[in-house]
């Protein structure tokens, strides 16, 4: 199993260079090919969100705005070529069985048009940016989590040293969970050790016939079980517990709850999002 195409948010803010950086290793190492994907906002989209229908649209702040998202791509899509280079990804050479990348740019709402994006490539790469750490959620990430139907990695600022070569994998028997494991499988056959960590009692016996599965792909893994503490989370239990065991990346099914918007993480997967440095592979 490979990645064969992979789809990386090019936002150009600080989520940038990290999801750029590990969406090429990620290439480089599979041999796939990388679309770098820069959504500009429109400016009339933006002001009628902020001002309303009744104000009328300054055509001064439109010039502005356009000339800042100009400024933005033209920026971004030069770290983008930066990164390709660094990598020996040959750009703008869609060859079979060779890295490549492409670079691709649309106008509008970014959260919808990276989640319909993504549905065309075997996992989309994502950056967490400083606001995305201190806030419990951002539009991008929960849109393509939930409506993209692809497992997405969210990328720390600054890309890791490795990536995937110790992989731990939070384990609770839920149909996220395998979904994730699923798409995790290329990463995993490369990994030098795999974890499952299981938190709590009730999946811990489930976590024995995981261990076997991964055995039949050829895949060694250990278990880890960790008990509940009073006053740590299971995010925050199952964090500690990775970055015990040196993981580079941690696997886990992502929990989206919908009041309304289907915007807000539930439980885990938002501690995680919030307060992991490691990379994040989720799926829903």
């Amino acid at each position: 199993m490979s990645f064969k195409s992979i789809l990386a948010c090019a936002s150009g803010g600080s989520a940038s260079d990290g999801a750029i950086e590990v969406a090429c290793r990620l290439a480089r190492h599979f041999q796939s090919h990388l679309e770098s994907f820069h959504v500009r906002a429109d400016p009339r989209e933006v002001l009628l969100a902020v001002a309303g229908s009744d104000m009328p649209i300054n055509g001064e702040w439109i010039d502005r705005m356009n000339a800042d998202a100009e400024e933005l791509a033209a920026k971004t899509k030069s770290a983008f070529m930066d990164a390709t280079k660094r990598q020996g990804i040959a750009l703008d050479k869609e060859t079979s069985g060779a890295a490549s990348a492409t670079w691709r740019q649309e106008i509008g709402n970014a959260s919808r048009l990276v989640s319909r994006r993504a549905r065309f490539f075997d996992i989309v790469v994502l950056g967490r940016s400083d606001r995305v750490v201190e806030e419990p959620h951002s539009d991008t990430i929960e849109e393509t989590l939930i409506h993209s139907g692809r497992p997405v990695l969210l990328a720390p600022t600054r890309a890791p040293a490795t990536l995937g070569d110790v992989i731990a994998i939070g384990w609770n028997g839920s149909p996220e969970a395998v979904r994730v494991l699923s798409a995790s499988l290329p990463l995993l056959g490369m990994a030098k050790r795999v974890f499952i960590i299981t938190v709590g009692d009730k999946h811990e016996a489930s976590a024995a016939d995981l261990e076997k599965y991964l055995g039949w792909h050829c895949i060694a893994s250990v278990r880890r079980h960790v008990g509940t503490v009073s006053g740590v989370g299971p995010g925050e239990a199952l964090l500690a517990a990775a970055r015990d065991e040196g993981a580079d990346l941690l696997a886990m099914g992502g929990f989206g709850h919908a009041p309304w918007r289907e915007l807000l993480f539930g439980g885990v997967t938002r501690d995680l999002v919030g307060t992991s440095l490691l990379p994040l592979l989720l799926s829903h």
